[in-house]
């Protein structure tokens, strides 16, 4: 029998928008030291309809929505290329709480992708020249190779430059859902919803 922690769910005294309690969730499990606190899954779907799902990482959050990069010419960025709607899934096993967002995708800003790429590892930023991610290639010794000749290139050097097919997307939110897990299966399920004059529409749903 699952154990569920005391964590109750109140709509009534929940704020108008979703993100002040999505903060408080992320922030909760980043204090509690649980590994990969920002992991999310992220799931598109091509121009036909068929999904596909990976985990990424959530890199930025504010009212305009929640940030990640990656290849723009992995299987995600050619997706989201022709069809810009995604979920995101965060899932935190001690606290028994999940949230699903729903939205549409468009690409960051240059700026952004610029200022979070100069941020990683410089091994990181190498790498993102490196893998012609989502496509066949013939071993990993490919992949050490160019590796190799890319460290040797930028061995005197930090300023490795962004790759043009590199950078970030943000995932302006059409309803996000908390739930919060309870005794008996009877979870607490709070949905917002987006109205077209930009208020949120926040209901109960049933478990």
């Amino acid at each position: 029998m699952s154990t569920y922690p005391d964590l109750p769910l109140d709509d009534a005294v929940l704020e108008a928008t979703p993100y002040p309690l999505f903060r408080r969730w992320l922030n909760a499990a980043e204090a509690a030291n649980l590994p990969e606190f920002n992991a999310m899954a992220l799931a598109t779907a091509s121009i036909d309809g068929k999904p596909s799902c990976r985990m990424v990482l959530l890199r930025g959050n504010d009212d305009e929505g929640f940030l990640f990069f990656t290849n723009y010419l992995s299987r995600k960025g050619s997706e989201l290329a022709v069809n810009p709607f995604a979920s995101l899934l965060f899932f935190w096993a001690p606290f028994q709480r999940q949230i699903r967002i729903e939205g549409t995708v468009r690409l960051a800003t240059p700026a952004e992708s610029d200022a979070y790429f100069a941020s990683r590892p410089k091994g990181h930023r190498v790498g993102a020249h490196v893998s012609p991610q989502s496509q066949v290639i013939a071993n990993r010794e490919f992949l050490k190779q160019r590796m190799h000749e890319l460290e040797r290139q930028y061995q005197d050097t930090e300023n490795v430059p962004r790759p043009e097919h590199w950078g970030g997307y943000r995932l302006t939110p059409l309803a996000i859902e908390f739930w919060q897990g309870r005794e008996n299966r009877l979870h607490d399920r709070i949905r917002y919803a987006k109205l077209a004059d930009g208020r949120w529409l926040k209901q109960r749903l049933a478990p």
